[in-house]
Order: C-alpha cells, then structure tokens, then sequence
C-alpha cells in the first residue's frame, strides 16, 4: 500500500485516490498549505516523506529474530 507521500500530487487522479486513502492527512495539509509560504510547506512535506520512506523502508524488511517467553 502506498503511504500519503508515495503519490504524485501533480496527477489529478493520483491526487483524489491520496485524498480519499488518507482524509485526515489530507485535510491536515490543505491547513498546513494556508498557513505557511510555499516554501516552508515544500520543506516540511520534503522532511515527512523522507521520514515516511525511512520507516516505510524498515517496516518491509524487518530482521528475523527469535522470540523469547
């Protein structure tokens, strides 16, 4: 499943599916977009996908380890 941040937001499809997934990031953001200039927005959603693909990134390859009682 794709996270918030793995969809291309200049795709308009792309963009509705995104909304529709995730409602309240998506709300979150359209707040977040008024109240900052478009660049402190670009640098906050740059920082949360990077951060989003780190833990994306370990949650698919999770080591094996044993589990104790």
């Amino acid at each position: 499943m794709k996270s918030f941040y793995d969809f291309n937001t200049n795709s308009p499809e792309e963009r509705s599916e995104r909304n529709r997934l995730y409602p309240e990031l998506a709300s979150f953001h359209i707040a977040l977009r008024e109240e900052l200039n478009e660049e402190e927005y670009q640098q906050f959603y740059k920082a949360e996908k990077e951060i989003s693909q780190k833990y994306m990134h370990q949650n698919q390859n999770p080591k094996q380890q044993w589990i104790t009682a």
